[in-house]
């Protein structure tokens, strides 16, 4: 019995004019950007599809990003394609929260363009980096992080994929990483073209504003199981509020979320939302996944045709 999972895009992952031809041609999907403009105050459809320099900031980029998988999501549903799991990358995890039935999309619109207001407030561009780290061993990277903690705030990001996991924080302290890793043997390390640290201890002011926004939001009970970013296991509700507290400083754990799924029996990935990161990530962590993805009218072809055969 073929058992399915939904991966949700995070951050990073936008470009201008995402899902537009869904959105010419299906009516959940602009339904699904008019509720989000409604909660908006702005016309979500004209900012995703037109105003690239907009939507390149973290504020708006979120709720753009959020709508654009919920629509498909919906879309998927209407072809009788449902989850049996799901998990997303740093903001992916409300998306996918909002396709397990626990959070309302709206709510879920309103609370991530707030996360975004309050992301960029606490770590403005420029007041932090984070790098790329290919191929060392995640003891390794722990420790040189724990060493050069010294010179400020650093620390592991995202665990992306075995093979690649990020660093992030002050700009001294992760030079100071850096330099301790090619010290260590590390060969490849890659800048990443980002706003700001996101998950690291630099962000613990948008995480201190996001639970006082967070205690006004009701949460409902999970249709199916959702993976947590930070714990690398099943959500309960009542941890909810904690752990998305949580989630904005602390590392995200990706691949260790991927081996949960598996463990509980996921046997199918779909990647929903712009890009193709996390299926990029899925055939470093696992080659032997069924993986597809599915962000405008071909992709969704391809997967509707690998699914109902």
């Amino acid at each position: 019995m073929m058992k399915t999972a939904f991966l949700f895009a995070g951050q990073g992952a936008q470009y201008v004019g995402m899902a537009h031809d869904l959105y010419e041609q299906e009516e959940i999907v602009r339904h699904t950007f008019l509720e989000a403009s409604e909660v908006l105050g702005y016309d979500l459809a004209e900012l995703v599809f037109q105003e690239e320099e907009k939507l390149g900031l973290t504020e708006y980029t979120q709720p753009a990003i959020l709508t654009t998988s919920t629509a498909i999501t919906r879309l998927l549903a209407t072809q009788g394609i449902q989850a049996d799991m799901a998990a997303g990358l740093s903001l992916g995890e409300y998306s996918a929260l909002v396709a397990s039935g626990a959070l309302a999309f709206k709510e879920a619109v309103a609370l991530v363009a707030k996360r975004g207001k309050y992301m960029t407030e606490a770590a403005p561009a420029g007041s932090g980096k984070m790098v790329a780290i290919m191929n060392a061993e995640r003891s390794l990277i722990e420790e040189v992080c724990q060493k050069a903690s010294e010179y400020g705030i650093v620390s592991p990001a995202n665990y992306n994929t075995p093979q690649q996991i990020v660093i992030g924080g002050e700009v001294a302290a992760v030079d100071e990483a850096v330099k301790l890793l090619q010290e260590n043997g590390v060969k490849r390390m890659i800048p990443l073209n980002v706003s700001g640290p996101f998950h690291t201890a630099l962000l613990k002011g948008a995480s201190e504003k996001l639970a006082v926004a967070l205690e006004e939001v009701n949460f409902s009970d999970f249709a199916f199981p959702v993976i947590s970013n930070t714990t690398a296991e099943v959500f309960a509700k009542e941890e909810i509020k904690g752990l998305l507290t949580r989630q904005v400083m602390e590392s995200v754990r990706f691949y260790d979320s991927i081996e949960t799924m598996k463990t509980l029996g996921m046997t199918n990935f779909i990647e929903i939302g712009p890009g193709k990161v996390l299926s990029g990530f899925m055939k470093k962590i696992d080659k032997t996944i069924t993986g597809t993805r599915v962000e405008d009218r071909e992709t969704l072809s391809e997967t509707l045709a690998l699914i109902k055969g």
